[in-house]
């Protein structure tokens, strides 16, 4: 692979204006094809196999009309403080209101609270449910604007009113102020760690090409795929996260080179084809983890999955190509000032490059450190992140609703007047699917039904059965007296249909328990069921790629382990934010509750990718030393001297990248901020920095052990570029594959 590499970035170097031209078509096309592409549409969650999905299929089935209709609103208002929604004024207030609105564009319907009882029992809150003809992506502003001053005419009145629904739910879109800041917080980093400016842009230049052309044909395929907003804003933070660090490691390589002597050419080609070996690993582990997400089930976490390994795609080839080809446009500038001045002409001998670049730094005087302590130092690491994850013993998971929305939105607001007015359970409120094709009696299975729920602890009312036209389908709801998301919902809806289980056996119905509550506990139980294969996979595949890439078995395993203390510390940081509240007012995070359930399998599917960058580019350089004769010790000392400055700058970067989407009102990429941000750093920081020397010094030659017998079986990944320091055949002179030393001048 190395040689391959190297050969691509050469010719890369050469063919720089070929190289960037294609880019810069791609992302004109990539960008026209998203300008005129439709709008995408939020989806809600499936999940295929689930009793709650099977009575969604049942009911597109059996009632296509009910799932006709488009966007929905629900105005909700409250009298003032001592009066009742039914005192005269105020109920000439409500009726005018919703008269405003009735004939309006794109409106289907409106209902009157008072002809429908949806008056709270002591008389001072009321609803009124809105549907349109269009979904809420098809809502004209002309539509949401009459809704909104519908609302402001009732508050005239003297009325609270706030509204909930989908009708004004808005796509989550990127590029907000905490992006930005993230973004520059990187940029800072950069600037610190390559000691060029142009070197710094350069790297966040080609990131941005690649998430560029990432999001254009996410934003062009929205429709024809159902990607949703979500799914872009997942491949931005990665695209942008990986894109960067990839850039600075293959340009930090390049500077070595060039440090060394060698022609920029030259550099170019071997920086791609070592470092280049480490992205092109880092980036297939990432890959892979997110592809592999699409065995879970859920069609949306597929996509997530997908779109973000897009961008990781991306983001490799860009590195490969793209930035050995501005090597070559910016030239000398892309070196330090002192590198500069001692590769010059007539400048200092190119040693003495080599002498400055070699300096004991932090890196390496931190890793001299960890070895004449490495027990203390494996004992503090290990049980400060074990100490951190200790509250991933109480997760509980769950998918947020409009509970978890700001106290500043109305349709938070809303939630809270209709859970004060109405029981907090009727915001969650179950669905209950009765198949009747193959009962006798209609009447008397609905009726049983209807008895069986009402019987259920923790019920509190029970709607009257509506049947289809065909009247083999009757669907029936059931409020619950606790709020969606709680324990106490879960159970109930367990006990729904334990109660209902013996109902077929009697008539022959089938009941079946659905609804958004319903379907978020399946979707919580299945991602919960699924956390232990899906790691163990994730684990099973980092120990053999780990084994192939660096000929050892207790390297892999090492890794392994660290990566499950990263993950599990990060798990304890997501419990204790967002269902405890520790830190939550600092985040800007409104309402605590469960952890969302598609998280863990995504910070575990992408920290794995991320883990295994970090732990290939420490481990390359101290493996290609001890190959090359350096004792274990020596052999630790160099790979944090080449690359321990280089990963800490890329951990920083992708935490503040990830921490910049915190700020975001999404709660789905709130957490997901929160929780990468966490991980990269416990692993970065503590599990490759620390725990990976000590345990490294521990072990000795013993680390990099590794069976006769696995040795000749396993593949050669080469990711050290051993094979570019063998002497050329003659058939190979003059070719790129004959690698040799070129004498430092002119670039």
């Amino acid at each position: 692979m190395a040689v391959f590499l190297y050969r691509i970035g050469r010719w890369a170097f050469r063919r720089r204006r070929l190289v960037g031209g294609v880019w810069l078509g791609v992302l004109v096309l990539a960008i026209a094809a998203a300008a005129m592409a439709p709008a995408g549409e939020e989806e809600d969650l499936s999940m295929p196999g689930t009793e709650s999905q099977k009575a969604f299929d049942l009911l597109d089935e059996r009632f296509p009309q009910s799932n006709a209709q488009g966007a929905e609103a629900r105005l909700v208002f409250q009298a003032p403080d001592g009066q009742r929604v039914t005192a005269r004024e105020n109920k000439a207030a409500v009726e005018d209101t919703l008269g405003s609105l009735e004939g309006g564009d794109q409106v289907a319907s409106v209902t009157d609270p008072y002809e429908t009882g949806a008056v709270s029992e002591d008389g001072t809150i009321a609803y009124s449910t809105i549907t349109y003809t269009a979904d809420a992506v098809d809502l004209t502003e002309g539509t949401k604007s009459a809704l909104e001053d519908a609302a402001s005419q009732a508050r005239d009145a003297g009325l609270t009113v706030e509204i909930g629904g989908s009708a004004l739910d808005v796509e989550e879109a990127p590029g907000g102020t905490t992006e930005l800041v993230g973004v520059a917080v990187a940029a800072v980093v950069l600037v610190l760690a390559l000691g060029s400016l142009v070197a710094a842009g350069l790297s966040l230049l080609t990131a941005f090409v690649g998430v560029a052309i990432a999001f254009g044909l996410i934003s062009a395929l929205a429709v024809p795929l159902g990607l949703t907003s979500t799914v872009a804003i997942l491949a931005l933070m990665l695209g942008l996260a990986v894109g960067i660090d990839y850039a600075l490691f293959i340009t930090s390589r390049f500077r070595d080179e060039r440090a060394r002597g060698s022609e920029p050419e030259e550099a170019a080609g071997r920086a791609v084809g070592t470092a280049g070996s480490a992205v092109v690993f880092a980036g297939a582990t990432v890959f892979i983890a997110l592809v592999g997400l699409g065995v879970v089930g859920i069609p949306e976490l597929t996509k997530m999955g997908m779109g973000g390994a897009g961008a990781v795609a991306l983001a490799v080839l860009v590195a490969l190509t793209l930035v050995p080809a501005l090597f070559g446009f910016f030239g000398r500038r892309v070196l330090p000032r002192a590198v500069r001045k001692a590769t010059a002409p007539g400048g200092e001998h190119p040693h003495r490059a080599r002498t400055a670049a070699a300096r004991p730094g932090l890196g390496t005087r931190w890793a001299r450190f960890v070895l004449r302590r490495p027990v203390a130092v494996l004992l503090t690491a290990g049980l400060g992140l074990g100490a951190v994850a200790l509250p991933v013993l109480s997760l509980e998971l769950g998918l947020p609703g409009d509970e978890s929305k700001s106290v500043e939105t109305t349709q938070r607001r809303a939630y809270d007047l209709l859970s004060e007015g109405f029981g907090p359970g009727f915001n969650g409120p179950l669905t209950v699917v009765v198949d009747l094709s193959e009962s006798s009696d209609t009447r008397t299975a609905t009726d049983l039904v209807v008895k069986t729920l009402r019987g259920v602890d923790g019920v509190a009312s029970v709607g009257d059965p509506v049947l289809n036209q065909a009247e083999d389908t009757a669907v029936l709801t059931a409020v619950p007296q606790t709020a969606p998301n709680s324990g106490e919902t879960k159970d109930l809806v367990h006990a729904i249909r334990d109660a209902a289980s013996g109902i077929e056996a009697d008539t022959g119905a089938g009941v079946l328990v659905t609804g958004r509550t319903a379907l978020n506990i399946d979707i919580s139980e299945a991602m919960s069921d699924a956390l232990v294969p899906y790691l163990a996979v994730v684990i099973g595949l980092a120990v053999l790629l780990l084994t192939a890439v660096f000929r050892s078995l207790l390297v892999p395993v090492k890794a392994a382990l660290g990566f499950l203390l990263s993950v599990g510390a990060a798990f304890g940081v997501l419990v204790a934010v967002f269902q405890w509240g520790w830190a939550a007012d600092l985040l800007g995070i409104e309402q605590t509750g469960p952890v969302m359930s598609l998280m863990p399998i995504l910070i575990i599917g992408i920290v794995f990718g991320l883990a295994m960058d970090y732990e290939v580019f420490l481990l390359t350089r101290m493996r290609e030393a001890y190959v090359h004769g350096a004792s274990p010790g020596e052999a630790v000392v160099s790979g944090f001297r080449h690359s321990g400055r280089v990963v800490a700058a890329a951990a920083i970067i992708m935490i503040s990248v990830f921490a910049g989407f915190i700020g975001m009102s999404s709660p789905t990429i709130q957490t997901m901020g929160v929780g990468l941000a966490a991980a990269v750093a416990f692993d970065a920081f503590v599990v490759r920095m620390a725990i990976v020397p000590a345990v490294l010094a521990l072990l000795g030659r013993r680390a990099w052990w590794l069976p006769r017998i696995l040795n000749r079986v396993l593949p050669n990944m080469d990711l050290e570029g051993e094979a570019l320091n063998r002497p050329a055949p003659a058939s190979a002179a003059g070719s790129d594959a004959a690698v040799r030393p070129l004498p430092v001048g002119r670039d």
